[in-house]
């Protein structure tokens, strides 16, 4: 899963050459650019972010203001030409703080602090779609779209509401790429997503047309997670 990441600064330049570096990044997807701290938490409210670039001094709310605003706030690296506001922005617990201009190098430094930070908060970070390659394309799949994936032999088909794609994919790097608060592993070729299950009976539960086999070994988490 990338990391949605927001520029927000109200300098042209500087949020040019910060996309720059969040499209060179493998790891980032771009989810919006900002010019006011009032304009980002906006798009905060709208979408999920897991991580803002964010200037400091900037008109009428600075970026320090609008990190106190937020009830619950995307990790934060700030970007700034000002080094006295350092002591500030780690108060309100930046995960990093760069100053202007930055190399590529260093900006990479702070977003690897990110997941690192991330990862130790318990944080998961959880797109609300699934990237799966099949039939030579890439296909951008919904999360409440997919029914479950099914393992056979050297390959994983993978049900949605409305097809079925094949892909030389492991289920375990599928799993691993999942929102565990979202899919569960049932046995050991499938995972299915918790939302689209509709009743467990003995060893098995109804997920769309069918009914799927229960593990012995993933039956009490399944319980667990079922509430029952």
């Amino acid at each position: 899963m990338k990391l949605r990441c927001l520029i927000v600064d109200d300098e042209p330049l500087s949020q040019e050459v910060i996309e720059g570096y969040v499209n060179d990044a493998p790891q980032l997807e771009l989810a919006a650019k900002c010019s006011n701290a009032l304009e980002a938490a906006e798009m905060i409210r709208s979408q999920p972010i897991d991580l803002i670039f964010l200037d400091i001094n900037m008109p009428k709310l600075s970026g320090i203001s609008l990190v106190k605003s937020l009830a619950k706030p995307p990790a934060i690296v700030f970007i700034t030409a000002y080094p006295e506001f350092a002591v500030e922005g780690f108060e309100v617990e930046a995960v990093d703080y760069l100053l202007k201009p930055c190399s590529f190098e260093r900006f990479l430094k702070a977003v690897s602090k990110v997941e690192s930070y991330l990862q130790a908060s318990g944080r998961k970070l959880e797109a609300d779609y699934f990237v799966v390659k099949a039939d030579k394309k890439l296909h951008k799949i919904g999360l409440e779209d997919i029914l479950y994936f099914k393992s056979i032999g050297d390959y994983v088909k993978v049900y949605t509401r409305d097809k079925v794609l094949i892909t030389n994919e492991t289920l375990r790097n599928i799993e691993d790429g999942l929102p565990p608060s979202k899919f569960i592993r049932l046995h050991k070729s499938f995972v299915v997503s918790l939302q689209a299950i509709q009743y467990l009976e003995g060893n098995q539960v109804k997920v769309g047309e069918e009914m799927l086999p229960v593990g012995l070994t993933y039956k009490d988490k399944l319980m667990e997670r079922l509430g029952g």
